[in-house]
């Protein structure tokens, strides 16, 4: 069987891309003929092929629709909203496949399809009635669930001991005592994506030092979830990446597919596994997994929640930025997070959901400000609304240790003993971290040499070779409450021409100024780790004039990897 595939469908350059209206617009592929819609909006844009998924007709703009969002088949007049691809005639009768929408760097933009959309369809098995016991899901602490299927045990993200993103995120949940010997007795461990929540190296040492061998899956990102092994100095032998929308079989009755992010091809990704015909759902972090297309009816779904995993507003200061402005902002956007996950499972109907992947806590007491004002959505405000729009869904608000019976729950889902609880006397929630010795390892490349150097600085973004832009940027190395350190670096980027000026151009020009706590900023350069470390870990504070989104410089600067600096 062949991998799955994103291919373009469609690509308009920057002129194209300004000319488009709002509301509908039709484009028409001029190498092979072939039609497609473009929906514009405030909310940005959204695509999908010009073929009615009811017999194949093209759709025509509808004069009856005065909103400008609805198109009307040729063949049976059946019509489409494209603001919100629901069939509007018939109503409740088909969802229209969307096309992903990637803006380039140039201003243009692809509109992307993946092929198969149903790779999972391959191979169907039916179903074999489950035994108790037989396929049990352990929930360990954030994205960390452990599946019992038959023989064989499988984990997922394992995170269970130190920090995330540099040293903004900690566990908000004790992990059961066992945990690590668990797995290190695992069969499999898959492995979503590179950050450090899901990739975690103070967990993966523990493996490493007792168990390498064990086999490690991870798809076929362009990113490779394991850049970084090498320089960590783990060793792990037997990691292997596998191809999208392939099933892999474990054994006779055990097997996993892996699907890329649409969104974020380049390095998220999402899981399906099935035993004896039983399927469970992990979309872990992705935006819109496998393009929006999933299966349907699953037995199991697991999916993130929370929200918070960004450094923006928090991180932001000047202009809008008021604290009642980030703390209506957040508000308005966990809110509608909350609705999106609702309705995406209304839309799957699982037999069972459990909302995973957002229990983290800034735990460091310098990150109070954060952690008072990063307010995340709660699992059990979730359910609640999946269980007001889906009441036949049955959803579970896992708890450290907390065991379900898969076979006992789809038999029953008012059993009792379907889900066995940690005892009364289980620690739930974290109450210590160890701070300081992750701190302290952070904190420990301030002395280091290279740092002497005035031209460290000029290096290590020559290498990265980002010019052409007209944007200056000031970096200053700070304290732990971000006040300039007197041995602190506070030098200009004019990424430009790549210089390095003492004052700001004369020239009209974007300006940020991004204050860096010194221990993390130095340690990511010296070890070569991504800036993700930095904003999604809530290590720096950002200042832009004008307030606007640099896709270029962001999409470069917080994704460098693979650079040590070395000075003779």
């Amino acid at each position: 069987m062949t991998s799955q595939r994103a291919m373009v469908a469609l690509a308009l350059d920057a002129a194209t891309v300004c000319s488009l209206k709002e509301g509908v617009n039709f484009q028409k592929n001029p190498e092979d003929g072939k039609c497609y819609i473009i929906f514009k909006s405030d909310k940005g844009l959204k695509a999908c092929k010009n073929q009615c998924k009811h017999q194949g007709g093209v759709f025509i703009r509808d004069i009856e629709d005065l909103d400008g969002r609805t198109v009307k088949c040729t063949k049976h007049n059946w019509k489409l909203n494209v603001s919100t691809m629901k069939y509007v005639n018939p109503p409740d009768s088909f969802l229209q496949d969307e096309l992903e929408v990637e803006l380039l760097d140039d201003g243009g933009l692809q509109l992307v399809e993946l092929s198969p959309i149903d790779p999972w369809l391959a191979d169907p098995r039916e179903p074999v009635e489950l035994q108790g016991g037989e396929v049990e899901v352990t929930y360990f602490t954030h994205a960390c669930m452990e599946l019992k299927l038959g023989q064989r045990r499988f984990m997922f993200d394992p995170w269970l001991k130190g920090p995330a993103f540099a040293r903004g995120w900690w566990l908000l949940h004790e992990p059961p005592a066992d945990s690590l010997d668990r797995m290190c007795a695992a069969d499999l461990i898959y492995i979503s994506h590179m950050h450090s929540d899901h990739l975690s190296y103070p967990t993966l040492k523990v493996l490493s030092e007792r168990r390498p061998d064990i086999p490690i899956y991870v798809g076929d990102t362009s990113r490779p979830v394991f850049w970084y092994l090498e320089q960590s100095q783990v060793k792990l032998t037997n990691i292997n990446v596998v191809p999208f929308g392939v099933w892999k079989n474990i054994d006779e009755d055990l097997r996993f597919m892996i699907l890329m992010d649409g969104v974020h091809p380049e390095i998220d990704t999402c899981i399906i596994v099935e035993y004896k015909g039983h399927v469970i759902l992990n979309t872990v972090d992705c935006t819109r997994p496998n393009g929006g297309r999933l299966p349907q009816n699953v037995d199991l779904m697991m999916s993130d929640f929370a929200g918070g995993a960004s450094g923006f507003p928090m991180t932001f200061s000047g202009g809008k930025y008021s604290d009642s402005w980030k703390a209506s902002f957040i508000k308005n956007e966990r809110k509608k997070l909350l609705n999106y996950k609702a309705l995406l499972v209304k839309s799957l109907q699982p037999a069972i959901y459990c909302p995973f992947a957002g229990y983290f806590v800034e735990a460091h007491p310098s990150d109070r400000y954060i952690r008072e004002t990063n307010v995340k959505n709660s699992s059990e405000d979730l359910n609640a609304l999946i269980n007001k729009f889906s009441p036949d869904i049955k959803t579970w608000t896992p708890r450290p240790g907390a065991v379900l019976d898969l076979g006992l729950a789809l038999r029953d889902p008012t059993n009792s003993e379907a889900i066995t609880n940690p005892p009364a006397s289980a620690k739930i929630y974290k109450d210590s971290w160890d701070l300081d010795t992750y701190v302290d390892e952070l904190n420990s490349a301030i002395s280091c040499e290279i740092f002497k150097h005035p031209s460290w600085t000029q290096l290590y973004y020559t290498w990265a070779g980002f010019q052409n832009y007209n944007l200056v940027v000031r970096m200053i190395e700070t304290d732990e409450s971000f006040e300039p350190r007197a041995d602190g670096c506070d030098y200009l980027v004019d990424f430009l021409d790549l210089s390095f000026p003492t004052k700001r151009p004369d020239r009209e020009h974007s300006y940020i100024e991004i204050k860096n706590r010194i221990g993390v900023i130095r340690y990511v350069v010296l070890h070569g780790l991504l800036w993700d470390d930095l904003y999604i870990g809530f290590q720096n504070r950002i200042r832009r004039e004008p307030d606007v989104y640099h896709h270029k410089y962001t999409q470069l600067i917080f994704h460098i990897k693979n650079i040590k600096v070395s000075l003779c």
